[in-house]
């Protein structure tokens, strides 16, 4: 069985996944962290009048990269662009050392509280520690086990699965597919690691694109990419443990709320073709 997809009729290269559509869902079970918790990690000083102090809230949805993060924190914090970027490699955040001080996949989503006192620094760390928590328990580090990878690289996976799944009903079978793949030294073919590679996000991934020189092209390069591709929720999270079980190794979204998953190649190629039409129906 070949690992190239089939060209579509536009002459792109179609997905064998969502085709990277980074869709940020905010679902009704955000965490919220308390702010009478959260505040006295990011107070630079206490003051008599502290208690008074008006919060403001900081949205951090499932599946936004660090550097939407920054921008985001920039602007709550009313700091000049690129401020909390430069906090993020000048502090030392506790992250693992396969992370190697990129905070990428441990930007814990979330709806903060933040007071104007608040520090980038202060509410970096305090993300990270709450993934580290979060991703440090006994169900996260014994999934990873179980499926023998580390819980870096469960991380890593969960950042797939919440940029490629249609649906959250589809990311345990979209994570399947990432392990079954990586079972059979397969390459992962993923249009969502090209985006990140090329710092977009879009329906359409070219032939050219799939030859891009970067360790995130997962069509050239075997295995994970080096970090996550964003900061997964909970729902991917528990995707990426406990994967839905099945034999598929191909996937394509032929409509909304319509993911086809399949193990043979000539049935995925059908599925690519009625997806094919669906687009040029729309573009007509």
């Amino acid at each position: 069985m070949t690992n190239e997809p089939p060209r579509l009729t536009s002459g792109r290269r179609p997905r064998l996944t969502r085709r990277g559509r980074l869709v940020l869902i905010v679902t009704a079970v955000a965490v919220v962290v308390a702010a009478a918790v959260l505040v006295p990690l990011l107070r630079t000083g206490e003051s008599p009048d502290a208690e008074k102090k008006k919060t403001v809230s900081l949205l951090v949805p499932e599946g936004r990269r660090a550097t939407q993060v920054y921008a985001s924190v920039d602007q709550v914090l009313g700091v000049p662009p690129g401020t909390t970027a430069k906090a993020a490699t000048g502090t030392r955040l506790e992250l693992p050392s396969a992370a190697r001080r990129n905070p990428e996949g441990y930007l814990f989503p979330a709806t903060y509280p933040v007071e104007a006192d608040a520090t980038p620094s202060g509410l970096l760390g305090y993300m990270v520690d709450t993934a580290r928590q979060r991703f440090g328990a006994d169900r996260i580090t014994e999934g990873a086990r179980r499926n023998g990878v580390s819980v870096y690289q469960t991380v890593t996976i969960a950042s797939i699965v919440q940029a490629e799944a249609d649906t959250a009903a589809d990311m345990g079978r979209v994570a399947r597919v990432v392990h079954n793949r990586l079972a059979r030294d397969m390459p992962l073919q993923m249009d969502s690691t090209l985006n990140y590679a090329l710092n977009r996000s879009t329906l359409d991934t070219t032939h050219s694109d799939t030859k891009t020189a970067s360790p995130y092209n997962t069509y050239e390069l075997k295995g994970l990419p080096p970090t996550p591709i964003g900061n997964p929720g909970e729902e991917a999270m528990n995707a990426a443990i406990n994967p839905t079980r099945g034999d598929w190794l191909y996937f394509v979204t032929v409509a909304p709320g319509d993911t086809r998953f399949t193990a043979d190649y000539d049935e995925h190629r059908g599925n690519v073709e009625e997806f094919n039409a669906h687009r040029s129906a729309a573009t007509d």
